[in-house]
């Protein structure tokens, strides 16, 4: 007979972790290395499990030191657990309840250990990430350009959006580094960039923001990114279907692939002429080779093959 490990909650902010442990109690550390490090290897001897929300940049010195110590731990969504707490009719909200409610989540729902870092992929991700800052911003300066009045902050305008497409081209070239300095992401790479529509972009950004590909089924890896649709039906009624949640950045990703694949002469310009000659909606058709495109990715990552092997 197993025993099962005793969960630890923690709650993470910038400067603190609050952490509640059922056996130990309440207390409260500092979002530090070294503060971690300490506290990892005190749960690897007491044999605990560690659940924590997704909380971007700030859990980075708790992954790392729970990793490092060998401690099993779970990095949940922070939307599921909030709904736990709703569901357990807990309303009040602090560091230190939501540290206990972190616990009983844990406890009640086992979230699977969270597999190893992968150091190259989250190098990738930070990359692209300033890629889309920057992106963004640029976006931002053309518009105020476009509506600018005056001359001078014109020019202003001008010389910061040059600077601008110098910095994102000059990253554009560090992801392509990062993708060739290693030999799993370069496969994978070359892999994607087979399936039509896919390019570079789409292919970075499936790298750095979905090392879940050609692990979970095509239902999960659709819903992971928001293009499974949900139903939507009550006694006699029947709702539409639409889909909802997911990796927007993702998804965006893979919308821009399947404008590119809806008019090519391939496999799925013809599955995507076939849905706009049945009178399918334009925003459907796109949709639904999205969640084609994904199916199809996550096979060839499972199967470590090309799009024209499948």
């Amino acid at each position: 007979m197993s025993i099962s490990p005793v969960c630890v909650g923690i709650d993470v902010s910038k400067a603190h972790l609050d952490i509640f442990d059922p056996l130990e109690g309440s207390s409260r550390i500092d979002n530090t290395t070294s503060a971690v490090t300490v506290f990892a290897a005190t749960q690897l001897v007491r044999g605990r499990f560690v659940v924590f929300e997704a909380t971007g940049g700030y859990d980075r010195a708790l992954r790392r030191g729970l990793e490092a110590a060998g401690v099993p731990h779970a990095r949940v969504n922070p939307e599921q657990a909030r709904d736990f707490a709703r569901a357990l009719g807990r309303r009040a909200k602090t560091d230190a309840i939501d540290a206990r409610m972190l616990a009983d989540f844990g406890r009640a729902l086992t979230p699977n250990p969270r597999p190893p870092s992968d150091l190259a992929r989250e190098s990738l991700a930070l990359r692209h990430k300033r890629r889309d800052q920057l992106v963004a911003m640029r976006q931002q300066e053309v518009v105020r350009r476009s509506e600018c009045p005056d001359a001078a902050m014109a020019d202003s305008l001008a010389r910061h959006i040059a600077w601008l497409d110098r910095e994102i081209e000059a990253l554009n070239a560090d992801i392509r580094a990062a993708i060739a300095a290693d030999d799993a992401l370069r496969a994978a790479d070359r892999r994607l960039r087979s399936v039509p529509g896919v390019g570079p972009v789409a292919a970075a950004t499936m790298l750095a923001l979905m090392p879940e590909l050609g692990q979970r089924s095509p239902k999960a890896i659709a819903a992971l990114v928001g293009l499974a649709p949900f139903n939507n039906d009550s006694g006699k009624r029947h709702g539409q279907r639409m889909i909802r949640g997911g990796r927007a950045r993702v998804r965006r990703a893979l919308y821009m692939a399947a404008l590119s694949a809806a008019n090519s002469k391939t496999r799925l310009g013809d599955f995507a002429r076939k849905l706009r000659a049945a009178g399918k909606p334009p925003k459907l058709v796109l949709i639904a080779l999205a969640r084609k495109i994904i199916v199809i990715l996550n096979a060839i990552c499972r199967d470590n093959a090309s799009f024209a092997c499948q």
